[in-house]
């Protein structure tokens, strides 16, 4: 499957974001390091989330 990824290049290397998760960010000193970075990165992600699914799902309120 393909999922878009955002890259910016810096002074320091390559940093890189996939838009649709939230959080899911990697880095390289190349692009083609930050590339295989942020692979490893959402495939990571969606393990997670597919672990996260297996507990119990409640509500909570938080007043502010």
């Amino acid at each position: 499957m393909k999922y878009p990824v955002v890259v910016h290049k810096s002074e320091y290397g390559y940093d890189v974001h996939c838009p649709i998760y939230h959080g899911c960010h990697s880095q390289g000193d190349t692009l083609e390091d930050a590339l295989e970075n942020i692979k490893d990165a959402i495939h990571t992600y969606l393990t997670m989330l597919a672990e996260e699914n297996k507990g119990a799902i409640y509500e909570v309120e938080v007043n502010a």
